[in-house]
């Protein structure tokens, strides 16, 4: 009988920052000399992804991405000012003053334009790790995935320019504005398919690795408004529908980063020695793709020695 291995998919999740695990999960990945056969990528895990597939390794990922944060790119970004606005109570008065009027027009903003973000700065984050190629062009088979607005339904995108896709994909809801496709209008994938096991189940992968890293369900004292209760609804709601989904997966790695803002992006060199240690601590159950390396081994440790025939 000729044996085969399974073909291996890697699913990564979105989680905006917190999807910078993915960089460390593939580095383990390369450690391991675990093959990649395909990636599906929702959002931060798309824009990885695809960078990934297109001939990158995680070294060199992580110095794109280092490189990326100290750019005047990303530092004079509205990305870094809604980090700002989550961390008001760290900040001089001084600088309190000064967040509180550029968040209030950044806020004014998004009252009028479908996004907090300009498309054209956030394509510019897309255009630092994605090259200006196809789909198809790529090393790794890849798709990306995005929601339709108009319908309602996800959008696996699976040819075509791989910037536009990777940018459909990371669309956050209000801070990015959506992409016209084709009719369709196209948002992050998160929305409906936070972590696209099922997806790379359906292109071909007979074995499938989730990697999640989403935000954690955790324990809220200060539910007072109606914006409260409607807001921690929908995040227990997509909590649970969300661990429904995984369970079609083969093996799910989830790197400890779920406490983490979406913009923490400063955090980066520890989300990717997280998401590392996440995956080396799975490679045991990932390895369940290669049967014959198992039986391999048990024979190499109860064969007996060869004699010894020189001299």
């Amino acid at each position: 009988m000729i044996w085969r291995r399974k073909r291996i998919g890697l699913a990564l999740g979105g989680g905006g920052a917190r999807g910078l695990a993915h960089i460390g999960v593939l580095s383990a990945f390369e450690t391991e000399s675990i093959p990649i056969d395909l990636i599906a990528g929702t959002s931060i895990g798309a824009l990885i992804g695809a960078a990934f597939a297109s001939g990158m390794d995680s070294r060199e990922l992580e110095e794109v991405l280092n490189r990326f944060l100290e750019s005047p790119t990303f530092q004079e970004s509205a990305l870094k000012s809604i980090k700002e606005m989550q961390a008001n109570k760290r900040l001089s008065l001084t600088q309190k003053i000064q967040a509180f009027f550029k968040n209030r027009i950044i806020l004014a903003q998004a009252m009028f334009r479908p996004g907090i973000l300009h498309a054209e700065d956030f394509q510019a984050m897309i255009d630092y790790f994605v090259p200006d190629i196809r789909i198809e062009e790529l090393h790794i088979p890849f798709v990306a995935v995005a929601t339709d607005l108009i319908s309602g339904y996800p959008v696996v995108l699976s040819h075509g320019s791989l910037r536009k896709a990777v940018m459909a994909s990371c669309a956050v809801p209000g801070a990015v504005p959506p992409v016209k496709d084709d009719g369709r209008l196209l948002s992050d994938g998160g929305i409906a398919s936070l972590v696209p096991n099922l997806v790379a189940r359906k292109r071909g992968a007979e074995f499938v690795v989730a990697v999640t890293v989403d935000s954690e369900i955790r324990a809220r004292d200060e539910i007072g408004s109606a914006m409260d209760v409607y807001v921690r609804a929908a995040e227990i709601m997509s909590f649970h529908l969300e661990q429904e989904k995984l369970k079609g997966a083969d093996v799910v790695i989830r790197p400890n980063v779920g406490g983490l803002h979406w913009t923490d992006f400063e955090q980066a060199t520890d989300l990717i020695r997280e998401g590392e240690r996440a995956a080396l601590d799975n490679m045991k159950n990932v390895k369940r793709a290669f049967p014959l390396l198992k039986r391999w081994s048990k024979f190499s440790a109860i064969r007996p020695a060869l004699p010894d025939t020189q001299g």
